[in-house]
């Protein structure tokens, strides 16, 4: 039986999309696919319509590390409106309550520094996560409550930026599983005025750079450019993909020499010389340091894999 044909191109490594205001996150996914002409791709860590900044967007057999970016840190900067609480914390929503901003600088500085650390967080109703195999936001949006679970999370820093009249801006770096627009609903509470977002950028996801983010309009010109230029898009748009490997750049990495190797990516649990790391690892191969896949360190003290790269990329 002969293999499917692919639709696209084989291409592997991540995309960090700044993604634009009012787009979701999968249509933004569907997008840089079609730019790319990718038969594979998937995002991490979904980004509401209403908010922006960065979204790492997986390629190929880029997605298959993928989940290791939903455990990362991020980093937020938001704007609250004050005075007014809406149905959605977010400026989506109807506003449900008004009341006057009557709080001074000290009562702020308190209100955020509760914030700071370890805490339980409620995910709001209008979050994504799953009850009965539904997202809380379709419940919500039929006017249904359902009971959810408080979460431990951590926020890491929340930075101060500016007060002026209705408008409280911040900067939030926090944990996996963090909701800004739960922080900013509680906050307006514990201001006893109300507040919601009315604007939400994340400017960062583990410990990939800013400065290597690009929007869709920039693709587009590069496909516009190629074109005139009567070359491949790849060679333009290929040459802004990060590593397939660095969604798990913060593990050990394991080097087994081509020989071992060999065994390792057909599956089988190898044995490597000198002490390694406990957990999970991510594991090259050669002096060239080529990424293989991910192994998990056993009782045995073997590099037992977990999930290789598809030997057709390598």
């Amino acid at each position: 039986m002969s293999r499917p044909r692919r639709r696209g191109r084989d291409i592997h490594g991540v995309l960090l999309l700044d993604k634009p205001q009012g787009l979701s996150s999968n249509d933004a996914l569907q997008k840089v696919k079609r730019i790319f002409n990718a038969n594979k791709a998937g995002h991490t860590g979904a980004l509401d319509p209403l908010a922006t900044g960065m979204l790492p967007v997986c390629l190929g057999e880029a997605t298959k590390f993928s989940r290791y970016l939903l455990d990362s840190d991020k980093r937020y900067r938001v704007i609250a409106r004050l005075g007014q609480r809406t149905a959605t914390s977010d400026a989506e929503g109807v506003v449900i309550q008004e009341r006057p901003i009557q709080f001074t600088q000290a009562q702020l500085d308190t209100a955020l520094d509760s914030f700071r650390g370890e805490s339980q967080q409620v995910p709001s109703m209008y979050s994504a996560l799953k009850y009965q195999g539904r997202p809380l936001y379709e419940y919500a949006r039929q006017g249904i409550e359902v009971p959810r679970e408080a979460r431990s999370i951590v926020v890491y820093e929340l930075q101060f930026i500016r007060w002026e009249n209705d408008q409280l801006e911040l900067e939030i770096h926090c944990s996996k599983g963090t909701y800004i627009r739960t922080i900013i609903d509680d906050l307006g509470e514990k201001l006893a005025c109300g507040a919601h977002v009315i604007m939400l950028r994340r400017i960062q996801v583990a410990s990939y750079p800013i400065a290597s983010m690009v929007t869709l309009a920039h693709l587009e010109a590069l496909v516009d450019e190629s074109t005139l230029q009567g070359i491949a898009p790849g060679e333009k748009l290929d040459a802004l993909l990060m590593p397939m490997d660095s969604p798990a750049a913060a593990f050990p990495e394991v080097n087994l020499s081509d020989i071992v190797a060999a065994y390792f990516k057909q599956g089988q649990p190898v044995q490597v010389a000198g002490p390694l790391p406990a957990g999970m690892v991510r594991v090259t191969a050669g002096d060239s340091h080529q990424f293989i896949g991910m192994a998990e360190i056993d009782d045995d003290g073997c590099v037992a894999p977990r999930r290789l790269v598809a030997e057709y990329s390598v």
